[in-house]
């Protein structure tokens, strides 16, 4: 039985989900933008209307044509804070601090429905698209923290196309935290790269890291939920 969270405002949180069957629900590049659109701007309970346009726009410019005021809008009434992310061919991983209450809750169900609802109408399919809700788990130790910064962003090492190149993976936050933001105010590595002396030391930190090597899933498991 799945132990209940109790999700408090000012609180960070582990927050990942699979597809219900364990197949492939993010199959093209339109996929995964939509479901990036989907992490940034749900944020905040801001309505969005012609969806694919911004993802057309990003196809071509590798950014979305969302107004200044539009994203000011949204950081100022945020649910959620989102801090890290990487999305997987069949699942995906967050790290976001609650900001209000219920607020994680309502940006993963609005996140998730709106990826099921876009990906069923396109790809023919119905039921679930998701297994359960989403598995969450709070994050207590800075050790704990920077271990799961390092396993959000080594987790495209298990694609053979991208082992050895997670800093170039377009679908994660990496980097956004050993590069530029690409997200400004709509992504706050912060919390995380304020414990090193900059974007060097920590692309150095996850180079190194123990996350995502076999022989450390127990360390994992104690740790975090999969």
């Amino acid at each position: 039985m799945r132990r209940v969270i109790q999700f408090a405002p000012g609180f960070y949180y582990h927050l990942c989900n699979k597809s219900n069957d364990g197949k492939v629900i993010f199959f093209d590049e339109r996929d995964y933008a939509r479901m990036l659109f989907f992490m940034l701007f749900y944020q905040s309970p801001t309505p969005f209307f012609n969806i694919g346009r911004s993802i057309s726009y990003f196809m071509q410019h590798g950014t979305f044509n969302i107004s200044q005021e539009t994203q000011e809008t949204i950081q100022a009434k945020q649910r959620v804070e989102l801090n890290a992310f990487t999305i997987m061919p069949n699942h995906f991983h967050i790290l976001a601090r609650e900001k209000e209450e219920n607020g994680i809750v309502r940006y993963l169900q609005r996140l998730q429905a709106g990826y099921a609802k876009y990906a069923n109408a396109k790809y023919e399919r119905g039921g679930h698209l998701f297994r359960g809700s989403f598995r969450a788990v709070p994050v207590k130790t800075d050790e704990q923290l920077l271990y799961l910064s390092a396993y959000i962003h080594r987790n495209p090492r298990d694609l053979d196309k991208w082992r050895g190149q997670e800093l170039s993976y377009p679908w994660s936050s990496y980097q956004d935290f050993a590069k530029e933001n690409r997200w400004k105010e709509l992504l706050n590595p912060a919390i995380i790269l304020n414990q090193f002396s900059g974007p060097k030391a920590y692309k150095e930190f996850v180079e190194t890291s123990s996350a995502k090597l076999k022989e450390n899933e127990t360390q994992l498991s104690n740790l975090f939920l999969e």
